[in-house]
Formats: C-alpha cells, structure tokens, sequence
C-alpha cells in the first residue's frame, strides 16, 4: 500500500495510509474500536486503551492525541519518526489539560521508544519529551518514577544529539540545584531498571528475534548495556551523599554477580570504557564497598593496564589511578611483577601504541603511588622503568608525531625529577640517573632533529632549573651537596657528548646543529620558556600524600609554576645579557664549555676551512657574545694592519678584542669564496658589533669596512639582517642613515643602470644582487622612516628614471636583457611600501615614465609581454599610492598634470593607429578606475577638464578631417555646396594612422563612460560638447564612402569598448545636447546638420524635441550655408505645413535675383537647394507652383542664357556656377518625377534640350570627372536623362494624348539618338580608365549614365558606330560591325561595378535572340564532315567565360557542392559572381532562340568544354537552402509561397535594398532557365554525380523548381499556337499529363506523356493509348523514338513532339531507320541516315556510326560485318 510508482485508484488524491484509515474511522464512528497495539517485543503492549468498560479513561485522552499514540506503536521507521515529530508540535500547541490525558500511557511508550534501534527516532523522542515537560510541568511528578531509568539512560546515549536532546529535557524539567534531589526521589527504581539491564537483559529480551535481525537486536542489546553502565555513574555522580547508604545493598548485590566483573573483557569498546568509568565513580563514591570487592576490583583494572583501545584508555587510566588510591592492599590480589609491570613496560616501550598524550601524563601519578615492597630493589625497578620510556621515544610514530613526542618527554622528566627528589643522597641512584639515563637521552636526542622539536631541550633547561633554585635555597647542607654534585657530574658528562659531536672534522650537520640548540637553550633563563609550553592537566593525589611529600609534590609540576623561586627571573630585553641572570651553579660549566667549543671549532676553521664548524661558531656567538670569548678566540695573536686604517679604528682594536677579531679574521672569512648563504658570518659581525660600546664606535667600523672590505652581496645581507630584527636595526642605525652608504647606494644605482654600455657584462646573479639591495634601501621602511637617508633615495630614484626614459630608444631584444624589468621590480617595491611616506617629485617623474612606456604600442617602445604586464603593475601601484594622499591631489601631484597634457598631445598629433588607440585607451581606463578610489570626488572631474581641448582645438582637429565624406550627401542631394572645398585627402602614408579628431573624442569618451558610471557629475557642459564631437567623429565615418579597414577597425572598436552614443546618454543628463547640435549646425551647416537627421532618423530624439528649435521659420533667413544645411536635413522630417511656410520664403526671391545673385548662397542657388529638398520628399502637389518655377528658370535662361553650362568646357567655370547648374538641373529631375499637369511644347522643348546640351557638355568634359562638383554635373545630368527615357518609355495610350503632337516622334529620331550616342561611346570611354569600386566617388556618374543605356532601343544600338574592335583568330559568322559590339560591350561584364554590368548584360540581351540566325545561314558547313559535329556560342561570350570560371574557382572551388556560400555585396568576389551568372543568361537566351539543330550543335560544344558542369556546381553552391522570399514567410500556408523560381528577378542599378538577395535569386534563376532550355544536359550531369551531389540536388529540385516547370510546360502545351497536320497535342495540368493522337489514313496511335515529380531530372514516361493499324514492334519502336527524343533533346515537350512527328512522316515516306538507333532522325543533332555501307547498302547516321566505331574498335558494318570504307 502506498507504493510511491502504483497507479492509484481514481479519485484518490492521497497515498494510503493506515493512520489515516484510523483516523477515518474516529470520524464516521465517534470512537475507535478496541484496537489493542502490540509492540515489537511479544511481553510489551502498546498503547492500550481499551473502550469497552473504559470510556472515563480513553475519554482523557483527545482523539488527534490517540492517534499519534497508535502510530508510536507501528514498526515502520518513518511512521514513528513522523509521529514523534506531531506528537512533540502537538504538546506545544494544545492546551494543557488535553496534553495531561496523555501522561499516563507516556511512561510506557517513552520507555520503550528512547530505547529504539534508529537514533532519529530516539532523537525526536528526547526533543517531544521537552516540549511535553514545558507543557505539563509538575504534573509530571506522578509518573517520574516509571520515567526516570530511561531517562537517565537517554542522557547517556551513544548518539550525541540524543544524548544532548535529553539532557535539555532534563535540565528544563530541573534546574541544577534540584536536579539531585530528582534523583533521589527515584533512585531505587532508576537502579532497578539499571540493573534489570546489566545483569537480566539478553539481545533476544530487549528485541523480538521473529522481526528483528540479529545484527540489529546486538546493536541494541550493546548499546543499551554501555547506556545502563553510564547512567549508573551519572546515578551515583548525582546522588546526595546521605543517600548513597540506602543503595549500598543494591550495589552489593551488583557487585556480587560475576556477569558485572566480565564487562571489563568485553569485546566491546565502548561497554569497556563505560565499565571503567562507571569503576572509578564508584571508587570515589562508595570507597568501602570497593574495599570490599578487592578481589575482583584489583584484578579487573590493574590486568587490563595494556588495553590500548583509544576509546578505552582514558577511562581506565583514571580506573587504575583510582583503585590503587582507593585500594591500599590492591597489590595483594595482583602479581605486579609478573603480570602489571611487563604489561606496563611493553605499552610504554612500544611509545603507548599511538596514545602516549594520553597515557604518559598517567605515569608519575602512577609511580608516585607505587609501595616500596613493590618497587624494590629500587635501583633496578627505576632503571627499567626510564629505559621503557626512553626505548619509546625511539619508536617511528613517536618521532613523527610532535604531540606524542612531547608527552614522552614531558613524562620522562618529570619522572626523573620525581625519583631524583625521592632519593638524593643514594650515589647510585643519582649516578644511574644521569649517567645512564639522561646524557644518553640527551645524546640520543642530539643526533635526531626529529626528537628535538619536542620541546626536550627546555624540559632539561627546567629541570636544571629547578635543582640550581634548590641547591641555593636548601638549608639542609647534605641535600645542597648531593645537588651541586648532581649538576657537576652533569655538566662533566654534557661537556664529553658535546665535545665528541663537534670535535670532528666532518662533523654531522644534525648533531652541531643539535648541540648549537641545546646551549642556546641552557643559556636562556627558565621564566622565558614558559610562554613556549603548553599546559598540560595532571593528577594530583594531594589527600593521599603524607605531609612530608607535599612539599615535593611541588617539583612533580611539569610547568614548575609551584617550584620556589621560579618567578625570580624575568625575560631581558637582549638575549646577550641572559647571562647575568643564569644561576652561578650553571655560568661557569656553561661558559667553559661555550669557550671550549668554540676554540674547538675556530681550530677547525682555520686548519681545514670548515664550513659546518663556521656556522656552529657563528650560533655560539650570536648567543654568547662577550669580549671573553673574541679574546680567547684570538689567543696571543698581535693586532696588525695591513692597510693603513684611521686613527679611530686602530684605537678601537687595539682595546676591544672583538674589532680585532673582524679586521683578522671575518673580513678574511667574508671575501673568500662567494658563499650562497653566508648569513651566519653577518651574524658573527653583528655579535662583534655588539661588543662596541656605542653606536659612534659601529658607523665608523662599518663605513671603515664598506670603503673597501666588504663586498656589496655582505653589505645586502647587512642590511637584510638588520630589517629582520629590531636589535641589530638598533646596532646600525646611525651607519645606514650616513652620507658614505648613501653616496656607495647612488654610485651602485648608476653602475647598473649603465650596464648595458659595459662590453664584459657579468652573470644574471651579479646583478639581481646589487638591484635587490637597491629595491631593499628603497622599500623597506621602519616606523616610517627610509632606511638610508631621504636625499640619497630621491637620487637614486633620479638615476633609475633616467635609465627608463632610455628604453623607448632599444630594440625589443636589447630591451629583453636591459634593466627595465629590474627597475619595475625595484620601482613596484618602492610604492608598494611607500604607504605613510609622500612620493617625491622625483618619484612622480618616473611615475610619468611608466605610464608613458605603458600607453604606448608596442612597435613605438619595443617592449615585450612580460616588461608591459610587469610596468603596469607598477604604476598602477604608484598611482594608487598617490590618490591615498591627503591634501588637494591635483593640484600637489605633477603627475597627474603632465600625464593629462601628454594624453592630450598624444590624441592630437594625429600619430595613432588602431593599435595605439587601444593601448592608450586600455591604460586610461586602468588609470581613471584608480583615481575613482580616491577620496577627493572632484578629482576625476578635474582630470577630464584638463585633458578636455579648447574649442579652438577642436574646430581645428574637425578642419584637418578628409572631406570625401561630402561626397554621398552631395550624391544623394541631403546638402548642396557651391564651392570647392576638398582640399583635404587620405594620403598614401597616413593609410594607417587615425585623424586627430577621432581619437581625441574616443579618449574622452571612454573618460566621462568610467566617470558616468560612477556618477560623476562634470562641469562646464562637458559631457555634451564630447558627445557632440563623438557624434561628429561618428557621422563622419558613416559618410565615407568604402571607408578603409582601419576606420572601419576604430568604430568596432568603440562597440567593443561600450563607447556609443547610447551608452552616454543612458548614463549622463544630455539635456543640452540637442540645443548644443542645432546651435552647430545653423552655424557650420555640413556634418553638424547629417547628425540631427541621423538621430531623429534613428529614434534616439523624438520629432517634439526638434520642432522647438525650428518653430521660427524667420530664424533661417537670410540663409548662410549653416541655415540651408540645417533645413535641408530636417526636410524628410518636416510636417507639410512647415514645409509651405519654408517654400513661401523661398519662392519671392527666386523673382527678384540679379545675375550676381542667381548664383549665391542666400540667392538663387540657396533657395532652389531648399526647394529641391522639400520636392524630394515628395511633399509639394501643388502643380501651378511647379509650373511656376520652371517658368522662371526659363525665364533665367533668357535673361542670363551664360549661365546655364550648354555644351562648354567646365576647366574654367567657377563653382558657383556649377551650384547653381546642378540645382536646376535636379529641379528638373524632381519636376518630372513628380509633376502629374500637362506641359506645354515650349517648356517640352527647354527640359528636353536643356538635357542634351547639359548631356554633351558632360560627354566633353570627361576628362574633369576627379572634380567633385563635375562629377555632381555629370551625375544630375545623367539622371536627367534617365528621368526623360523612363518617361517615354513608360509612356501608355492615355499619357501620350496629353503630350504635344510630333513629341514622341523628335524623342525617338533626335533625342533618344542623341542621349545613346553621347553615352554609349562615354560608357566605354570611361570604363577603359582605372578599374574601381561601384561604390567610388569616382564611379558615381556609371549609375545614372549605365541606367539610361538600360533604355537603349535595339535598332539604335545596332546602329551605333563604335571603334572596331575585332581579335585574330576569332571564328564568327556575324557581320563586322555586330562583332564590334560583342567584342566592346562583353568584356565589361567583368568590370568591377555592378552598374556597369547589368547594363551591358541589358544591352546584349536585346542582341542575344539576333544572333543565332548568322549560324543558321552557315549551317550547312557543319554537316556529316565531323563524327560529332559542335558550334561553338559567340566566342566573345565564351572567352569571357573561360576567364570567369578560372576567377570563380579562386572564389568557390575549395567550398562542397551543397554548402552554401554568402557573397559580401559589392565586394570583389560579388563582381566575379555577377558578372559569371548574367554571361550565363545571356548564353542562355541565345540558345533560347536558336533553333532544333543548333541547339543540338551549341550542346555538344558545352558538353566538350563541360563548362555546363561547372556552372551547375557553382549554383549549388550559391543558391540558398530555402529560396522563398523573406516576406512571404507571414503570408497564409495554403498559398504557395513566393519563391526565387516563381519570382522574375528585376535587375535595378539604383535599388540597392536587396543586394544581399542578388546572387541567390541571379543563381535560382539561372537554374531554373538551364533546366529548361538544357534539361537533356542537366539530367545527363546530375546521372553522372556522385551520390552526395545527386541526393542533394534530386532533393532541391524535387521541391522548388520541378512543380514550377511542369506548370510551365503544361501551359506552354495548352498555350501552344504550333499547329501539326495530323496529330493533336492536348495537356491536362492537374495530372502533369500531355495526350497526344497521331492520325494518318486509317493508322491512329495515341500516345500519353507523363512528367515525373523531380521533372526534368527524371526519366519522361511514355504510355500507350489507342493503336490502330500499326504491328507491335513497329509501335515498341515508336514509342522508345518518342521517349529518347523527350529524355536526349535539350528543348520542350512541344519540340519533342515534332521531332518524332517527322521521324514518323519520313518513315511512311519510305526513309529506312538507321539500324544501330532504328530511328530516322538522329536524336541529338537532328540528321537523316547518310553513310550507308557499300556490301549492304544499308544507310547510318554518321554519328551512331563513329560510336560504333570508337565503342567496339572495330572499323567493320554493325549488319553485314564487312569493313566501312
């Protein structure tokens, strides 16, 4: 029931429980049935409230209460822990008279479930317990005796949290005080339980072994024996004493059964421990008893001394000190000789088996209480018992445990004090004490450096101690004596061992190194060994003790902190004057064995220079520096100088032998072989420093040794040693602050910087030496303070700038090995330490340096990676440093002002590239983050300001800007300009370096966007003047045309750095902005005016904003070129009204001009720009208005007919002019464009010849095309004519009746021919120049120039007279002038602009369907002479694309046919494409309109050059996976989606919205044109394929293109005009089905033609229909014929039809089939059988005979097999 995976049964919501079940029934019934609950044990009811004559009981108890009770009784686990947890939230929540009904059947339960096998139940029941006490409080005291056993257990269970959770139940039931008297309340029943447990109890008892396993019922029965065990020892712990006596009788009874004495063997631990435990409580409690029961006491403890069980030791441990404290006669009823001590003895050999921390401090309380009957003879029982411990110490656990090493020596100690106070004045005792005992353990010590760490050294030191204070104190003379003869056979022994280890010539490391310990350990006085120790609890028997013991239980302490005199002394101030305060029982042995070791040693340096005798001498002297000893070392040597040394060194020592000793021997000992560490021989002259007098007495030895005796790597470790310790700090204070140091330290500084000059440069480790010593003098301060003095830090710091500013001038190699990377590290160190000092202006220098080598590129400093990374850090902590300053920083710090000004000249000086950019960049971001932690919040703010350029600087950096960007909005008419002002270019060698203006609004935007983010507020509109120029910078960039990588590098860049517009303003107030822009703009006019149009074009300002700043239309007059920029940018965004408001103060003027005027700014040239501008956004539909203007154009024609630029040379013609000329000329344009009135012939008449006159002057002045504002000329005039040729040509029916008679006339004969004979031979004028981008300024007239020729009619193009141009060896049948054409125009289909390319493919595609009529004439040329005859497409078309597939294989041969390939538009590579694919149209449309035969011919010719292949891999390459058209995808789905193939493909030059599409629909379209008019090709390449390749493309055109063409070629049956005599050809489109029913005299035969689904790559099937008189075969036949022709010729099904149709006619005509294809006409090439064979006569068709002939290489007649001759 209640599996969790069950289906349940519907309408169960809730998984099926019994208690519910229970509860249910309570419900419906009022009561439950009289369950009785059995618990797990067969003897044990549960809950039992029977109802049947115990209605007043069960009503006591609420029915939520009875419930939870039932539960309590189940076995599942969860079920009583659930339960358990309501029942204890229950307590708390009812009242307490409901929750009293429960107590009297709680005892039973609680007594039964504290003892549960799972510990979470056990747990809960001690946590429900509390909540019930806290709920019922006194009323429990009725049942506290039925409780109490239990309870006491559950305080000592074996699980923590239960444990805890009872204990809290008990306290919140007791407080403290009563807690004892509970007890007592029921102490008899709390001991029965307990007894009951321990003796009664078996695992079966305690469980139910038919439902319990035995694992668990002996985990139960376990746990409860060490519970019951421990609850007696808290029961007797607890107890008063007055009521002890009334259980001694149950105790006696416990005691007497042997079953209690056998728990001391259990196999379980814990019950051992709990058995020990509850042994010791009662030995304090019940002495007598135990006395009683000594029998078995004794045995049971003192046997069981080897337990090494860690659970148990403890407790028997204190068991056993316990019982021979308690039992006096214990000894009686053991065998300590034979069972105790050897039990004792291997333990503490064996070093207490892993417990010695806590076994060893047992060991004195042990001995201590050890009779003399048992211990004698002493002498051997003591001798034994110290060898014991010492054999431990040597044990491998011992050593690598520092704790239990500690004990062991600790425990011998104090053992070996106990014994020596115990017996002194017995010889041999004292002897086998030191002697055999301590010097070995001590020598045994020396040479383990393991065991020294143990803290022995100073153990020994106390306990020497401890016998000097009481030999001086002990009145008793033969007490003093014994001692002083102790401590004197001691030092004898000491001295021999120390001795024997130094007094080798290979001394072992570990020993001198022990020895040199040891003695620094003696030499120390006792009272400072304490803070070293850690205290150790000891037992102490003080009650058992005679009096007379007690005074020596004091020296027992391991601490000593009882001994007398131990306060006496207290820890100096120097170690050097330990001496004065070391007891006299110990000066003298000690220093006669310093000086005796140290001669010892010193002999040994001198005679075999050794190194480890050296470092001992050094230690010794370190500690016991005196005079005495220096003397002593130096003998009777005399004091000699070998250099003339000053007056005051020579006094010096002549009087301290300690001098003499460093100018004899340390020097020597100094300057021998570079030592790596010779730290031990600075120690030795800081010992003999320490001998000086005074301070005076060292600065002059010091400053004696450094002019010439020291080496700099000794006067480093000097220097090292002397920041490591404040004593030698003291020593040398006044030498590091002196000028001879200093002068040494700043000569060093130099030397190094210098290195690189020096021509035998020395190892690495020469120099990283001296730079440390520089770095140490620098960086370490002492009480803020330098080291050396302040003048000579500031020069070095001079010295290392210099060195720095250096760098920039070496190569990334010399800079790799130079010293910049040690000058970081010193530089680093330097601030990194500086922390309480102010830096120096020197230090803001090089501060200065390292942020410039840092801002810098790479290419311009030559630095490498790891220099960069390593300056970076060290200026940021410099600068960090610096912020953390008080006071005004800015103004303070020199650093802060030049590095703004160097920031500032660096943007400006126009030297930055890409790179550079980013790296300054990057280093201005690291530097403004660092300064935001500074506290001044103003600092930032005042950073920016004075890196912020004057507005003079940036007019200047916005003038030195290129100005092609002018040449798009002149273009596109967004701005007019009547004056030449492109002086300024991107010259060849600024290609990489960015324009000042750039990088100086980057710089500082990247300043405000850190500054916004923290929300710094800045002064003096700021933000928005570097927003504005941002946006400048910006707006400049998108005006270029093909602006080159390195712009296009900068603004990603920006991107990447979150440097846009949107960023600023989302994090700053630009309210200003906008007024700021539109103040610009009226005032310069140019980019200034495209911003404000960028922005509102974008959304970034809504149209409300801007409408304020142009409410005053007046405000704009009269115009300048800032007010005509500024409405000529607004047009597209301006209300109609607002535009009539600006036309009506245009339209006055343009009446008033005089000739001067016609050509200025604020005369007519200004006010028609703006006209212009309005009628461009198509908003003037006023016709009499238009009508207006152009009358007044031709009126100016006739006041001032020069100005207008009518067939002239443009060199001399000013720009005003030029202006002025443009604006008419697209006044024009638009007025055609958008005027809908008639005109009259007169204005017809001046559009139209104004346009040629306008168009011959831009033939003429070609050569000018470089000039923009000629450009501009040529391109409005282009535009013009192209306006004019649409016109026309668009002209219907109901438009040509409003036009004037004989006008569509003149446009064809006069104008038309005129317009295409000016342009055609500019066209390829210009094209011949150089070869550039469509996108050019350069180019921008091939737009409007290449969509007028678009308009070219065929005749006239036939009729242009253009340059012959014919190449040799050419094979053609066109005529001359048609082959010129070809040859001129194709080649131009690979010109790199698109413009260019459509209109020449326009222009051939018109020729295309021309040409195949001069092959037809020359057809029969090739006839049955070749055995595959082929012709070849025109051969200008097919050179061209033999060089395009050569480019189109660069391009798309390394990509996998089936993996699409996007084509950037207008890059190089769309070019190639383009122009491949349009000559692939055209190659297309020509066969198209060729005939059956040529086409046959033309195939073939394809099939050999299998350049068809390649165009078919080439599309699937091109073609997209899914070719709908992207605004189709929301249109329904049941109607077919528009499709690339359905969809005819518009070639526009002008609109350039769909360019990404080009390629794609260009390459569906060729596709679908290939597969209609070549499928027989197609079918044949995609057979051939391999799989991949034909699954691909069986899969594409199954889906896209086969439904289009079967459609097509189903209409174009059922649209068919062809007539056949004699056969009828019907379609049925639903079916994909052609009928065709061939009839001739009374033959019929009908024939059914089904299209397959992946038409045309699938075979075509052809079926039977009606037969009438003609025999099987010949049938068979005919319908094979009809299925190869439909499958092997490339044309239509119609085509198809009639080709079979006529080999149907010859054959009833008599013509025999040619017996290899029994067909009458060939199906490829169309022939009839000609070659017959001479034997047979029968006649073949020469191609079936040459595959005859090649496939079985043989030359004999397929019928006769007589050789064909």
């Amino acid at each position: 029931m209640g599996g969790k995976n069950k289906q349940r049964t519907k309408g169960n919501l809730r998984p099926s429980n019994s208690g519910r079940a229970a509860e249910l029934l309570a419900k419906e019934q009022g009561t439950v049935p009289g369950f009785i609950g059995f618990g797990t044990s067969q003897s044990d009811l549960g809950y039992v409230p029977a109802i049947q004559g115990a209605e007043e009981i069960d009503s006591l108890v609420d029915s939520d209460f009875r419930m939870v009770l039932r539960k309590l009784s189940k076995k599942d686990v969860t079920t009583k822990l659930k339960a358990m947890q309501e029942f204890g939230t229950m307590c708390t929540e009812r009242d307490t008279e409901i929750v009293k009904g429960v107590l009297p059947y709680w005892p039973r339960i609680f007594c039964k479930i504290s003892l549960d096998h799972d510990r979470r139940v056990r747990e809960a029941t001690q946590q429900a317990f509390e909540k019930l006490i806290l709920k019922v409080k006194k009323h429990l005291a009725p049942y506290l005796k039925s409780l109490m056993g239990c309870w006491l257990m559950a305080q000592c269970d074996t699980y923590t949290p239960a444990a805890c959770a009872a204990k809290d139940a008990f306290e919140a039931a007791f407080p403290p005080s009563k807690q004892p008297e509970a007890i007592a309340f029921c102490k008899d029943e709390i001991a029965s339980v307990l007894q009951d447990h321990l003796i009664k109890e078996t695992p079966d008892t305690l469980s139910d072994p038919q439902t319990v396993a035995e694992e668990e019922r002996e985990a139960k029965f376990y746990r409860v024996v060490t519970c019951s065990l421990l609850a007696l020892k808290k029961l007797l712990c607890l107890l008063p004493d007055n009521e002890l006596d009334s259980l001694e009788e149950k105790f006696k009874s416990l005691l007497s059964q042997n079953k209690f004495w056998k728990y001391g063997k259990h196999s379980i631990p814990q019950i051992r421990s709990a058995y020990f435990e509850l042994v010791s409580a009662l030995c304090q409690r019940i002495p007598q008893l135990m006395k009683e029961e000594a029998s078995k006491v004794s045995p049971s403890v003192l046997l069981s001394i080897d337990d090494s069980d860690p659970i148990v030791c403890p407790a028997l441990w204190e068991a056993v000190l316990y019982t021979l404290t308690t039992i006096e006669d214990c000894w009686l009823h053991v065998n300590a000789k034979k069972s105790v001590f050897p039990k004792l003895s291997a333990v503490i050999r064996e070093g207490g088996r892993g417990l010695a921390t806590v076994i060893y401090p047992y060991l004195l309380p042990f001995i201590s209480k050890l009779p003399q009957t048992i211990t004698d003879p002493k002498l051997d029982f003591f001798k034994n018992f110290l060898t014991s411990v010492v054999a431990g110490l040597s044990t491998e656990r011992i050593k690598t445990s520092f704790s239990e090493c500690s004990a062991v020596i600790s425990a011998f100690f104090e053992c070996l004090r106990f014994i020596m106070q115990h017996n002194l004045g017995e010889e041999e005792i004292e002897e086998m004490l030191i002697n055999d005992q301590l010097i070995p353990f001590i020598d045994a010590v020396l040479k383990d450096p393991r065991l020294q760490d143990g803290q022995l050294f100073n153990h020994l030191a106390e306990t020497l101690s401890s016998w000097e204070t009481k030999a001086n104190v002990e009145k008793d003379d033969k007490t003093a004596h014994s001692l002083d003869k102790v401590l004197l056979n001691f030092w004898e022994r000491l001295s021999e061992i120390c001795v024997e280890k130094i007094n080798e010539p290979e001394a072992d490391v570990k020993s001198v190194s022990g020895v040199s310990n040891l003695l620094q350990v003696l030499q120390k006085p006792k009272g400072s060994l304490k803070s070293n120790k850690k205290k150790v609890g000891k037992v102490r028997f003080t009650d058992e003790l005679p009096e007379s013991n007690k005074e020596n239980e004091k020296c027992v302490s391991s601490e000593g902190e009882n001994s007398e005199g131990s306060e006496l002394m207290t820890e100096p101030s120097l170690t050097h004057n330990c001496s004065d305060l070391i007891s006299p029982l110990r000066k003298k042995p000690l220093e006669d064995l310093v000086c005796k070791l140290a001669m010892m040693s010193f002999n040994y340096v001198n005679e075999q220079k050794s190194e480890q005798h050296l470092r001992f001498l050094s230690t010794l002297l370190s500690s016991f520096s005196s005079t005495q000893v220096f003397k002593m070392l130096l003998g009777d040597e005399k004091w000699s100088i070998v250099k003339a040394k000053p007056l005051e060194i020579a006094r010096l020592a002549q009087k301290n032998p300690a001098v003499r000793f460093l100018y004899q021997k340390l020097i020597g000992w100094l300057n021998e072989d570079p030592r790596k560490e010779a730290g031990f021989l600075v120690d030795i002259l800081y010992s003999a420093l320490h001998c000086c007098d005074n301070n005076m007495e060292r600065k002059y030895v010091l400053d004696d040794l450094i002019e010439g005796d020291l080496k700099w790597n000794s006067i480093l470790q000097v220097i090292e040693k002397a920041c490591s310790s404040s004593d030698k700090h003291a020593l040398v204070t006044p030498w590091l602050k002196g000028e001879i140091i200093g002068e040494k330290l700043v000569t060093l500084a130099d030397h190094l910087c210098n290195k690189d000059l020096e021509s035998s440069v020395p190892s690495e480790s020469y120099f990283s030496e001296r730079w440390a010593l520089l770095s140490l003098v620098l960086s370490q301060h002492i009480k803020n303070d330098y080291l050396i003095g302040e003048v000579y830090v500031e020069r070095i710091i001079v010295k290392l700038h210099e060195t720095l500013s250096k760098a920039k001038e070496l190569s990334e190699a010399e800079n790799n090995d130079s010293s910049v990377s040690f000058i970081c590290d010193v530089a680093y160190n330097y601030f990194n330490s500086a922390k309480g000092c102010l830096l120096m202006p020197s230090s803001e220098d090089l501060l200065l340096t390292l942020f410039q080598l840092c801002a810098q590129s790479k290419e311009k400093t030559h630095l490498p990676d790891f220099l960069i990374c390593k300056l970076k850090n060290t200026w940021l902590c410099g600068v960090n440093l610096l912020i953390h300053q008080t006071g005004n920083t800015y103004k303070q710090s020199t650093f802060l002002c030049l590095s703004a000004l160097w920031l500032k000249n660096q943007v400006q000086s126009s030297s930055l590239d890409i790179r550079s950019l980013q790296v300054l960049l990057s280093a201005v971001d690291d530097l403004l983050n660092t300064l935001l932690e500074s506290e001044d919040t103003n600092l930032l703010g005042v950073y920016i300001g004075s890196v912020m350029p004057s507005n003079g600087e940036w007019e200047k950096m916005r003038q030195s800007l290129p100005m092609q960007w002018l040449h798009r909005p002149l273009l596109e008419g967004r701005l007019s300009l009547n004056y030449e002002c492109f002086k300024t270019d991107f010259k060849e060698q600024d290609t990489k370096k960015l324009p000042s203006h750039l990088c100086t609004s980057a710089l500082l935007s990247k300043m405000i966007l850190v500054a916004l983010k923290k929300e710094i507020v800045l002064e003096n509109n700021e933000l928005e003047k570097i927003i504005a120029e941002l946006l400048y910078s910006l707006q400049w960039y998108e005006e270029l045309d093909n602006p080159p990588i390195f712009l296009t590098g900068f603004c990603e860049m920006l991107q990447k750095m979150n440097i846009t517009y949107d960023n600023l303003r989302g994090l700053g107030n630009t309210s200003g902005l906008l007024q700021l822009l539109f103040n610009r703009s009226m005032e310069n006019g140019t980019l200034w005016s495209l911003i404000i149009a960028k922005l509102i074009l974008s959304q970034s300002v809504s149209s409300d904003e801007v409408k304020r700043h142009y409410r005053r239309k007046e405000g704009f007059f009269p115009l300048t070129e800032g007010n005509m920029h500024t409405i000529q940018s607004l047009c597209p965004f301006l209300s109609k009204e607002d535009k009539k408001e600006f036309i009506a103060q245009c339209i006055p003027p343009l009446l008033a001009w005089t000739k001067e005027d016609l050509c200025s700014t604020n005369g007519g040239f200004g006010h028609l720009a703006i006209f212009n501008s309005c009628l461009q956004t198509r908003s003037i539909d006023d016709g009499e208005l238009l009508h207006g203007i152009l009358k007044i154009l031709i009126s100016w024609k006739k006041d001032h007919e020069d100005i207008f630029l009518f067939s002239c040379n443009l060199s001399e013609v000013s720009p005003e002019i030029l202006g002025v000329n443009i604006e008419i000329i697209r006044f024009l344009s638009l007025f055609l464009k958008y005027c809908s009135s008639p005109l009259a012939e007169s204005e017809w008449d001046f559009i139209m010849c104004s346009m040629l006159a306008w168009l011959e002057t831009t033939s003429e002045n070609h050569a000018l095309y470089s000039v923009p504002l000629i450009q501009l000329f040529a391109c409005v005039s282009c535009d013009l004519a192209c306006e004019l040729s649409a016109f026309f040509d668009s002209a219907t029916l109901d438009t040509i009746g409003n036009l004037p008679v004989n006008l569509i006339s003149e446009w064809k004969e006069f104008f038309s021919q005129g317009i295409h004979s000016l342009l055609l031979p500019l066209l390829v004028t210009v094209t011949e120049s150089e070869d550039t981008s469509e996108t050019s300024f350069q180019n921008a007239v091939l737009k409007p120039m290449c969509e007028t020729l678009t308009y070219i009619p065929k005749d006239q193009l036939l009729s242009q007279k253009l340059p012959s141009r014919l190449v040799a060896g050419q094979k053609t049948n066109l005529p001359e002038y048609l082959q010129t054409l070809l040859n001129t125009l194709a080649p131009l289909l690979l010109y790199r602009a698109r413009p260019v390319q459509i209109a020449v493919y326009h222009m051939l595609y018109k020729l295309m369907p021309e040409l195949p009529q001069y092959d037809q004439d020359n057809l029969k040329s090739y006839g049955d002479e070749e055995e595959e005859p082929a012709l070849s497409p025109p051969a200008a078309l097919m050179s061209l694309l033999r060089t395009q597939e050569d480019l189109l294989e660069n391009v798309l041969g390394c990509i996998p046919v089936g993996q699409i390939v996007t084509i950037k538009p207008l890059s190089e590579d769309f070019c190639y494409v383009l122009g491949y694919l349009l000559t692939w149209k055209l190659i297309l449309t020509f066969f198209k309109a060729a005939s059956s035969q040529l086409r046959a011919l033309y195939s073939m010719y394809l099939r050999k050059t299998k350049s068809l292949n390649k165009l078919l891999y080439h599309l699937f390459r091109l073609m997209p996976e899914n070719p709908t058209y992207a605004e189709t995808a929301i249109e329904l789905s049941n109607k077919d989606p528009k499709t690339f193939f359905t969809e005819e493909l518009q070639l526009s030059i002008r609109e350039t919205a769909t360019l990404p599409y080009h390629i794609p629909h260009l390459a569906c379209s060729v596709y679908h044109m290939t597969l209609k008019d070549l499928p027989a090709m197609v079918r044949l390449w995609w057979n051939s394929s391999e799989k991949r390749v034909f699954n691909i493309v069986d899969r594409f055109t199954s889906k896209y293109v086969s439904n289009v063409l079967s459609f097509q070629e189903i209409s174009s049956v059922q649209t068919s005009t062809q007539l056949f005599n004699g056969m009828t050809v019907k379609a049925r489109a639903t079916t994909r089905e052609v009928m065709a029913t061939y009839t001739i005299e009374d033959i019929v035969i009908e024939l059914i033609i089904q299209l397959p689904s992946n038409y045309p790559l699938g075979s075509i099937t052809v079926e039977s229909g009606k037969r009438v008189g003609v025999a099987v075969q010949q049938w068979r036949n005919w319908m094979l014929q009809l299925s190869t022709y439909l499958t092997h010729q490339n044309g239509s099904i119609m085509e198809g039809l009639a080709l079979w149709k006529n080999n149907v006619d010859k054959r009833f005509e008599g013509v025999e089939d040619c017996m290899i294809c029994f067909s009458v006409i060939h199906g490829f090439n169309y022939s009839l059988p000609k070659k017959a064979c001479r034997t047979c006569k029968k006649k073949f068709h020469s191609a079936c005979l040459y595959k005859w002939f090649t496939s079985s290489n043989k030359s004999t007649c397929p019928l006769c097999r007589e050789t064909f001759f």
